[in-house]
């Protein structure tokens, strides 16, 4: 494919130590050429030059020393873009970046959308769509874990698994495609139970995908975590003891925290979104009231809720009525029995924690039994399954993908059962075939492509 060449500023647009300037396209190498000036050889060429070495020069206007820069050569196909490609890095002055951009603008280039170097690259057929998403994921990954993910899948570990399971795919419809064309002779070229038995198994492969959606999804974007309880039960204390700072006050005064306080925090790579929410009671406050409304409001967005009582205030009835709350159905919820700040207590409380395994003992004030609670919330993250390197959906169009490839192979299941004709088979399984190639972009169209690549940075 031939393109115009375009050119950006591929680092933050902020003062920095460094900054780098991309081009790409068939005529990077022309363009840069007209503004660099090798620091020896006046008769320089970057035509000539030898792919992925960098040299060192002047970016000129005319007469006018811009910045000393090195620029580094990638020669087609063997770039990130599979075009010529020329990378400016120069001193990280916002004024050299713009000028040197304005330059290769008045020179030739035109400047670069978001996400266009990495959409030339799909294009071009270096890495394939969901690769490219996994660009983006990588950039914005903000723990060990997310990072994990997102290095997987731009390896190639959905596309592989996908690959698979549409190659088997193809293979069968080929077949059915062919009894059709010998309709009149009533041949059977695919096995109908081999390909029920080939139809289950990607099913399986397709559901178990779709259930790492909850986890991937909470691991990309932070796995939210709600502390919720009465007043003065020790909310705000074991939110500042999990994120090891003063985040919240701390008061004995009933009703401090009005609005949720929320702040991140990792634990062994994965991030957890910690939310401090308004103690739950009844008043006649307004303000306090609106908290306690969006206290609601949180806890029904949270992946994992910490319900918190007090071991100097406790009644044991509390453990049953917070473990059957209707608010907590579908949530990973541990009861936290805070304030165990005397050996005495500990002791008294033990046999809870011993009789019921969501239910943890601890000082929050003391920061007594916290990395029991850590590790309690890498359990209900699901830090097992990611250590296990199974592949991860994290992205949310993957998902409804995956859905409709689900539907599809349901239909088809139903319709050996109901012993279809062969057409009707084929033209689910074309469907799902559809569903499975629009992932990896081997199905797409201008829109969904516009629409993936708006959302990267410039630059990129």
């Amino acid at each position: 494919m031939i393109f115009n060449t375009i050119a950006a500023i591929a680092t933050s647009q902020t003062i920095a130590a460094i900054a780098v300037i991309r081009v790409s396209g068939s005529e990077a190498f022309t363009i840069s050429n007209k503004i660099f000036k090798h620091h020896r050889k006046n008769n320089f060429n970057i035509n000539d030059a030898q792919s992925h070495k960098s040299y060192f020069g002047n970016i000129i206007d005319g007469n006018e020393i811009v910045d000393e820069v090195l620029i580094t050569i990638f020669k087609n196909p063997y770039s990130f873009t599979g075009e010529d490609t020329v990378e400016i890095s120069c001193h990280g002055s916002v004024f050299i970046q713009q000028k040197i951009l304005q330059l290769l603008i008045e020179n030739g280039a035109q400047t670069a959308k978001a996400g266009e170097f990495t959409q030339r690259s799909f294009l071009n057929g270096k890495m394939d769509l969901s690769q490219a998403e996994a660009v983006a994921d990588l950039i914005s990954s903000q723990s060990a874990a997310s990072h994990k993910i997102a290095i997987n899948q731009l390896r190639g570990g959905i596309s592989n698994e996908l690959s698979a399971l549409r190659e088997k795919l193809i293979n069968f419809a080929s077949l059915i495609e062919l009894e059709l064309d010998f309709s009149e002779e009533d041949v059977e070229f695919a096995n109908r139970d081999d390909l029920k038995d080939l139809v289950t198994s990607i099913n399986a492969k397709v559901t178990s995908l779709l259930k790492s959606f909850n986890l991937g999804n909470s691991i990309k974007n932070g796995v939210p975590v709600v502390i919720a309880g009465k007043p003065n039960v020790g909310k705000s204390t074991l939110l500042n003891a999990l994120l090891n700072d003063e985040k919240a006050i701390v008061s004995e005064i009933a009703g401090t925290t009005r609005d949720a306080i929320e702040d991140t925090f990792v634990i062994e790579g994965i991030q957890f979104r910690l939310i401090d929410t308004a103690g739950i009671r009844s008043t006649t406050d307004v303000i306090e009231s609106i908290g306690i409304e969006r206290t609601f409001e949180k806890i029904n967005t949270a992946q994992i809720v910490l319900h918190l009582l007090d071991a100097t205030n406790f009644e044991v009835e509390e453990i049953e009525t917070v473990l059957n709350d209707e608010r907590y159905q579908g949530k990973q919820l541990y009861v936290i029995i805070n304030k165990i700040d005397t050996a005495e207590l500990e002791r008294t409380f033990e046999i809870y924690s011993t009789k019921y395994t969501n239910i943890i003992c601890i000082s929050a004030k003391e920061k007594r039994h916290i990395e029991l609670l850590n590790k309690k919330l890498l359990d209900a993250a699901g830090a097992n399954e990611l250590s296990s390197n199974q592949t991860i959906i994290t992205n949310s169009r993957h998902f409804e993908a995956l859905l409709n490839t689900q539907n599809d192979l349901n239909s088809v299941l139903k319709g050996l059962q109901n012993n279809i004709t062969g057409d009707f088979l084929a033209m689910d399984i074309r469907r799902a075939l559809q569903h499975l190639g629009s992932i990896t972009g081997e199905i797409s169209s201008d829109d969904l492509l516009s629409n993936i690549f708006s959302k990267f940075c410039i630059g990129k």
